[in-house]
Protein backbone atom coordinates (compact mmCIF):
# COMPACT_ATOMS: atom_id res chain seq x y z
CA UNK A 1 0.00 0.00 0.00
CA UNK A 2 1.71 3.62 -0.91
CA UNK A 3 1.40 6.40 1.05
CA UNK A 4 0.86 9.77 0.06
CA UNK A 5 3.52 12.30 0.93
CA UNK A 6 2.11 13.78 3.49
CA UNK A 7 1.25 10.56 5.10
CA UNK A 8 5.36 9.97 4.34
CA UNK A 9 6.21 13.21 6.22
CA UNK A 10 4.02 11.85 9.00
CA UNK A 11 5.17 9.06 9.43
CA UNK A 12 8.39 9.85 9.97
CA UNK A 13 7.33 11.76 12.63
CA UNK A 14 5.10 9.11 13.66
CA UNK A 15 8.11 6.73 14.09
CA UNK A 16 10.65 8.84 16.03
CA UNK A 17 7.80 9.08 18.43
CA UNK A 18 6.95 5.21 18.12
CA UNK A 19 3.27 6.26 16.96
CA UNK A 20 0.73 3.94 14.26
CA UNK A 21 0.66 5.76 10.68
CA UNK A 22 -3.10 6.06 9.70
CA UNK A 23 -3.59 5.11 6.53
CA UNK A 24 -0.11 3.34 6.11
CA UNK A 25 -0.90 -0.13 7.57
CA UNK A 26 0.83 -3.18 6.08
CA UNK A 27 -2.70 -5.14 6.26
CA UNK A 28 -3.76 -2.70 3.35
CA UNK A 29 -6.52 -1.81 6.05
CA UNK A 30 -8.02 1.63 5.91
CA UNK A 31 -9.81 1.72 8.79
CA UNK A 32 -8.30 3.17 11.97
CA UNK A 33 -7.98 2.93 15.82
CA UNK A 34 -9.73 5.46 17.38
CA UNK A 35 -9.70 7.33 20.43
CA UNK A 36 -13.44 8.43 21.88
CA UNK A 37 -12.36 9.42 25.97
CA UNK A 38 -15.79 9.36 27.06
CA UNK A 39 -16.55 6.05 25.61
CA UNK A 40 -13.93 4.84 28.37
CA UNK A 41 -14.39 7.10 31.44
CA UNK A 42 -12.30 9.59 30.55
CA UNK A 43 -12.67 12.79 30.49
CA UNK A 44 -10.95 15.32 28.09
CA UNK A 45 -11.12 18.44 26.70
CA UNK A 46 -9.67 18.47 22.74
CA UNK A 47 -6.33 19.59 23.78
CA UNK A 48 -6.22 16.28 26.29
CA UNK A 49 -7.85 13.95 24.03
CA UNK A 50 -5.12 14.85 20.84
CA UNK A 51 -2.49 14.57 23.41
CA UNK A 52 -3.41 10.90 25.41
CA UNK A 53 -4.31 9.23 21.75
CA UNK A 54 -0.90 10.13 20.13
CA UNK A 55 1.01 9.02 23.89
CA UNK A 56 -1.17 5.46 23.35
CA UNK A 57 -0.31 5.13 19.85
CA UNK A 58 -4.33 5.57 18.77
CA UNK A 59 -4.59 6.64 14.98
CA UNK A 60 -7.52 8.99 15.13
CA UNK A 61 -9.33 10.99 17.52
CA UNK A 62 -12.74 12.04 18.45
CA UNK A 63 -13.64 16.46 17.51
CA UNK A 64 -15.42 17.85 19.99
CA UNK A 65 -17.82 20.14 18.13
CA UNK A 66 -19.06 22.62 20.54
CA UNK A 67 -15.51 23.06 22.02
CA UNK A 68 -14.09 23.84 18.06
CA UNK A 69 -16.41 26.33 17.75
CA UNK A 70 -15.97 28.48 20.65
CA UNK A 71 -12.00 28.14 20.45
CA UNK A 72 -11.06 27.66 16.96
CA UNK A 73 -9.83 24.65 15.60
CA UNK A 74 -6.23 25.86 13.97
CA UNK A 75 -4.54 24.76 17.18
CA UNK A 76 -6.00 21.52 17.24
CA UNK A 77 -5.15 20.78 13.51
CA UNK A 78 -1.71 21.82 14.00
CA UNK A 79 -1.63 19.35 17.26
CA UNK A 80 -3.59 16.74 15.34
CA UNK A 81 -1.02 16.93 12.38
CA UNK A 82 2.21 16.86 14.41
CA UNK A 83 0.99 13.56 16.11
CA UNK A 84 0.22 12.28 12.74
CA UNK A 85 -3.59 11.47 13.19
CA UNK A 86 -6.72 11.88 11.61
CA UNK A 87 -9.71 13.14 12.86
CA UNK A 88 -12.63 10.21 14.36
CA UNK A 89 -16.37 10.92 13.89
CA UNK A 90 -17.83 13.73 15.89
CA UNK A 91 -21.09 13.37 18.03
CA UNK A 92 -24.35 15.35 16.71
CA UNK A 93 -25.48 18.05 19.01
CA UNK A 94 -29.40 17.61 17.69
CA UNK A 95 -30.93 14.97 19.59
CA UNK A 96 -33.39 13.34 17.44
CA UNK A 97 -35.47 11.97 20.17
CA UNK A 98 -35.67 15.34 22.32
CA UNK A 99 -39.31 17.39 22.53
CA UNK A 100 -39.99 19.48 19.60
CA UNK A 101 -38.76 22.86 21.16
CA UNK A 102 -35.41 21.38 22.09
CA UNK A 103 -35.10 19.86 18.88
CA UNK A 104 -35.52 23.15 17.30
CA UNK A 105 -33.27 24.83 19.45
CA UNK A 106 -30.69 22.32 18.75
CA UNK A 107 -31.28 22.70 15.04
CA UNK A 108 -31.12 26.10 15.17
CA UNK A 109 -27.47 25.96 16.67
CA UNK A 110 -26.51 23.00 14.33
CA UNK A 111 -24.94 25.28 11.28
CA UNK A 112 -22.09 27.08 12.89
CA UNK A 113 -21.05 23.95 15.05
CA UNK A 114 -20.60 21.95 11.36
CA UNK A 115 -18.68 24.85 9.79
CA UNK A 116 -16.56 24.86 12.81
CA UNK A 117 -15.71 20.76 12.26
CA UNK A 118 -15.37 21.31 8.64
CA UNK A 119 -12.95 24.25 9.30
CA UNK A 120 -11.01 21.91 11.40
CA UNK A 121 -11.15 19.02 8.41
CA UNK A 122 -13.80 16.94 10.41
CA UNK A 123 -15.95 14.90 7.59
CA UNK A 124 -17.88 12.53 10.32
CA UNK A 125 -20.42 12.94 12.87
CA UNK A 126 -22.40 10.55 14.39
CA UNK A 127 -25.32 9.43 16.26
CA UNK A 128 -27.39 6.64 18.00
CA UNK A 129 -31.29 5.61 17.71
CA UNK A 130 -33.01 5.06 20.99
CA UNK A 131 -34.70 1.79 19.99
CA UNK A 132 -38.26 1.87 21.94
CA UNK A 133 -40.65 4.83 23.00
CA UNK A 134 -43.28 4.90 25.66
CA UNK A 135 -45.27 7.53 23.97
CA UNK A 136 -44.52 6.69 20.30
CA UNK A 137 -45.99 4.00 18.05
CA UNK A 138 -42.87 2.51 15.65
CA UNK A 139 -44.35 4.46 12.58
CA UNK A 140 -45.37 7.43 14.76
CA UNK A 141 -41.88 7.41 15.60
CA UNK A 142 -40.36 6.63 12.40
CA UNK A 143 -42.14 9.69 10.67
CA UNK A 144 -40.48 11.63 13.23
CA UNK A 145 -37.47 10.51 12.85
CA UNK A 146 -37.54 10.66 9.15
CA UNK A 147 -38.39 14.22 9.14
CA UNK A 148 -35.85 15.49 11.59
CA UNK A 149 -32.88 13.55 10.05
CA UNK A 150 -33.83 14.87 6.60
CA UNK A 151 -33.76 18.38 8.41
CA UNK A 152 -30.16 17.95 9.79
CA UNK A 153 -28.92 15.71 6.97
CA UNK A 154 -29.28 18.67 5.21
CA UNK A 155 -27.60 20.89 7.55
CA UNK A 156 -24.90 18.49 7.29
CA UNK A 157 -24.79 17.66 3.65
CA UNK A 158 -24.88 21.58 3.02
CA UNK A 159 -21.20 21.73 4.53
CA UNK A 160 -20.05 18.16 3.48
CA UNK A 161 -20.50 16.71 6.79
CA UNK A 162 -21.89 12.67 6.62
CA UNK A 163 -24.31 11.51 9.51
CA UNK A 164 -23.83 8.06 10.67
CA UNK A 165 -26.88 6.24 12.65
CA UNK A 166 -26.33 3.95 15.55
CA UNK A 167 -29.55 1.33 15.84
CA UNK A 168 -29.20 -0.24 19.12
CA UNK A 169 -29.96 -4.32 18.95
CA UNK A 170 -29.68 -4.93 22.68
CA UNK A 171 -33.06 -6.81 24.04
CA UNK A 172 -33.46 -5.11 27.71
CA UNK A 173 -33.03 -1.79 25.60
CA UNK A 174 -36.03 -2.22 22.75
CA UNK A 175 -38.34 -3.87 25.07
CA UNK A 176 -37.94 -1.70 27.95
CA UNK A 177 -40.59 0.88 27.09
CA UNK A 178 -44.17 -0.03 25.54
CA UNK A 179 -43.12 0.17 21.87
CA UNK A 180 -40.46 -0.90 20.14
CA UNK A 181 -38.43 1.06 17.48
CA UNK A 182 -35.54 0.80 15.22
CA UNK A 183 -33.19 -1.94 16.36
CA UNK A 184 -31.37 -3.72 13.60
CA UNK A 185 -29.46 -3.15 10.46
CA UNK A 186 -32.80 -3.66 8.16
CA UNK A 187 -34.55 -1.29 10.10
CA UNK A 188 -31.57 1.19 9.93
CA UNK A 189 -31.67 1.23 6.29
CA UNK A 190 -35.19 1.85 6.09
CA UNK A 191 -35.64 4.57 7.99
CA UNK A 192 -32.36 6.13 6.52
CA UNK A 193 -33.75 5.29 2.28
CA UNK A 194 -37.29 7.21 3.75
CA UNK A 195 -35.06 10.57 5.41
CA UNK A 196 -34.19 10.67 1.36
CA UNK A 197 -30.54 12.20 2.45
CA UNK A 198 -27.10 10.43 0.28
CA UNK A 199 -24.75 11.60 3.41
CA UNK A 200 -26.59 9.40 5.88
CA UNK A 201 -25.09 6.14 6.69
CA UNK A 202 -24.94 3.60 9.34
CA UNK A 203 -23.16 3.28 12.76
CA UNK A 204 -22.60 -0.26 13.42
CA UNK A 205 -21.52 -1.43 16.68
CA UNK A 206 -19.99 -4.98 17.14
CA UNK A 207 -21.91 -5.36 20.42
CA UNK A 208 -25.56 -4.23 18.50
CA UNK A 209 -24.74 -6.03 15.31
CA UNK A 210 -24.47 -9.56 17.63
CA UNK A 211 -27.13 -9.06 20.07
CA UNK A 212 -29.14 -8.39 16.38
CA UNK A 213 -28.06 -11.76 15.46
CA UNK A 214 -26.69 -10.47 12.38
CA UNK A 215 -24.40 -12.04 10.25
CA UNK A 216 -20.98 -10.94 8.43
CA UNK A 217 -23.08 -10.93 5.28
CA UNK A 218 -25.20 -8.32 6.20
CA UNK A 219 -22.17 -5.86 6.75
CA UNK A 220 -20.42 -7.28 3.46
CA UNK A 221 -24.05 -6.34 1.50
CA UNK A 222 -23.00 -2.79 2.16
CA UNK A 223 -20.84 -0.19 0.36
CA UNK A 224 -17.92 1.84 2.34
CA UNK A 225 -19.89 4.94 1.43
CA UNK A 226 -22.81 3.24 3.91
CA UNK A 227 -20.72 3.07 6.59
CA UNK A 228 -19.94 6.79 8.50
CA UNK A 229 -18.58 4.78 11.52
CA UNK A 230 -18.07 1.54 13.73
CA UNK A 231 -17.94 0.75 17.24
CA UNK A 232 -15.83 -2.66 18.31
CA UNK A 233 -16.29 -4.20 21.44
CA UNK A 234 -17.14 -7.73 23.00
CA UNK A 235 -19.18 -9.02 25.67
CA UNK A 236 -19.51 -10.50 29.17
CA UNK A 237 -19.13 -14.60 29.07
CA UNK A 238 -21.76 -17.06 30.25
CA UNK A 239 -24.68 -14.56 29.55
CA UNK A 240 -27.04 -15.44 26.91
CA UNK A 241 -27.44 -12.60 24.07
CA UNK A 242 -30.75 -11.93 25.02
CA UNK A 243 -30.10 -11.44 29.05
CA UNK A 244 -26.89 -8.81 28.10
CA UNK A 245 -26.96 -5.28 29.80
CA UNK A 246 -26.37 -2.57 27.62
CA UNK A 247 -23.86 -0.99 29.75
CA UNK A 248 -21.62 -4.15 31.20
CA UNK A 249 -19.48 -5.18 27.99
CA UNK A 250 -15.65 -5.60 27.87
CA UNK A 251 -12.87 -4.40 25.62
CA UNK A 252 -12.43 -6.16 22.00
CA UNK A 253 -11.30 -9.29 21.85
CA UNK A 254 -11.06 -10.62 25.51
CA UNK A 255 -13.78 -12.76 26.32
CA UNK A 256 -14.16 -13.78 22.40
CA UNK A 257 -18.48 -13.64 22.91
CA UNK A 258 -18.23 -11.52 19.79
CA UNK A 259 -16.89 -12.47 16.41
CA UNK A 260 -14.30 -9.59 15.93
CA UNK A 261 -12.32 -11.37 13.85
CA UNK A 262 -15.53 -11.71 11.26
CA UNK A 263 -16.74 -8.37 12.13
CA UNK A 264 -13.52 -6.83 11.23
CA UNK A 265 -13.02 -8.73 8.29
CA UNK A 266 -16.25 -7.56 6.65
CA UNK A 267 -14.79 -4.06 7.00
CA UNK A 268 -12.07 -4.74 5.67
CA UNK A 269 -14.00 -6.38 2.96
CA UNK A 270 -15.54 -3.63 1.97
CA UNK A 271 -12.96 -1.32 1.89
CA UNK A 272 -14.46 0.80 5.04
CA UNK A 273 -12.08 4.30 5.43
CA UNK A 274 -13.24 5.28 8.51
CA UNK A 275 -12.55 5.41 12.89
CA UNK A 276 -13.07 2.14 14.61
CA UNK A 277 -13.70 3.11 18.63
CA UNK A 278 -13.92 1.06 21.51
CA UNK A 279 -17.31 1.61 23.77
CA UNK A 280 -17.25 -0.78 26.61
CA UNK A 281 -19.31 0.96 29.32
CA UNK A 282 -17.10 -1.62 31.56
CA UNK A 283 -16.59 -0.15 35.14
CA UNK A 284 -13.46 -1.38 36.04
CA UNK A 285 -12.10 0.12 33.07
CA UNK A 286 -13.96 3.46 33.66
CA UNK A 287 -12.47 3.37 37.50
CA UNK A 288 -8.69 3.24 36.35
CA UNK A 289 -6.42 6.49 35.62
CA UNK A 290 -6.58 8.15 32.10
CA UNK A 291 -3.15 6.69 30.95
CA UNK A 292 -4.20 3.01 31.84
CA UNK A 293 -7.62 3.20 30.91
CA UNK A 294 -5.95 4.50 27.62
CA UNK A 295 -3.48 1.68 27.00
CA UNK A 296 -5.51 -0.91 27.98
CA UNK A 297 -8.23 0.01 25.13
CA UNK A 298 -5.49 0.95 22.82
CA UNK A 299 -4.07 -2.70 23.77
CA UNK A 300 -6.92 -4.47 22.83
CA UNK A 301 -7.80 -2.44 20.16
CA UNK A 302 -4.54 -3.58 18.46
CA UNK A 303 -5.21 -7.10 19.59
CA UNK A 304 -8.33 -7.37 17.52
CA UNK A 305 -6.99 -5.34 14.31
CA UNK A 306 -4.30 -8.53 14.63
CA UNK A 307 -6.77 -10.78 13.67
CA UNK A 308 -7.09 -9.85 10.23
CA UNK A 309 -3.95 -7.79 9.40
Amino acid sequence: MRCARRDFIHGGLAAIAGLAVPGCQASGRKFTIAFVPGSIGIQADQGRAIELAAKHGFESVEPFGPQLLKEGGADYVDALDRAGLQWAAARLTVSLRADEATYANQLKQLPAVAKALVGAGVTRVGTAISSSSDDLNYLENFRIHARRLREVGSVLDGEGLRLGLEYLGTKRLWTARRHAFVHSMAECLQLIAEAGMANIGVVIDSWHWWTARETVEDITGLTNGQVVSADLNDAPSGIEREDQYDNRRELPATTGMIDAKGFLGALLEIGYDGPIRAEPFNQPLNDLDDDEASARTASAMKKAFALVA
